[in-house]
């Protein structure tokens, strides 16, 4: 699903300008990545939480000449659904199985 098709689906459920909810898309997801960046905590009740995650140092290999080199730790994004967000997805996808 791409943006387009998020804000058509908005359309059809609110009868608001198409061009309006692009608008508040864009200015939400500016807004999530603004303040994440900054290292806040941005929380939507029954969605999720985009925060800031540290992922330390960690040894490698680099295999063009066998030597182990040592990434640096960085700050990361990450998501964390709500269990409401988590519960659907699930009862959404209980009846596929599971193909290995």
């Amino acid at each position: 699903m791409t943006k387009n098709d998020i804000c058509n689906l908005i359309y059809e459920q609110t009868g608001i300008q198409r061009k309006d909810v692009l608008a508040v898309l864009d200015a939400y997801v500016e807004t999530v990545k603004n303040e994440v960046a900054k290292g806040e905590t941005v929380s939507m009740r029954n969605f999720g939480t985009f925060t800031t995650k540290y992922r330390k140092p960690k040894a490698a290999r680099d295999i063009l000449r066998n030597t182990t080199i040592t990434l640096p730790g960085c700050v990361i994004p990450t998501f964390k659904p709500a269990k409401i967000f988590s519960e659907r997805v699930k009862e959404a996808n209980s009846d596929t199985t599971d193909i290995k």
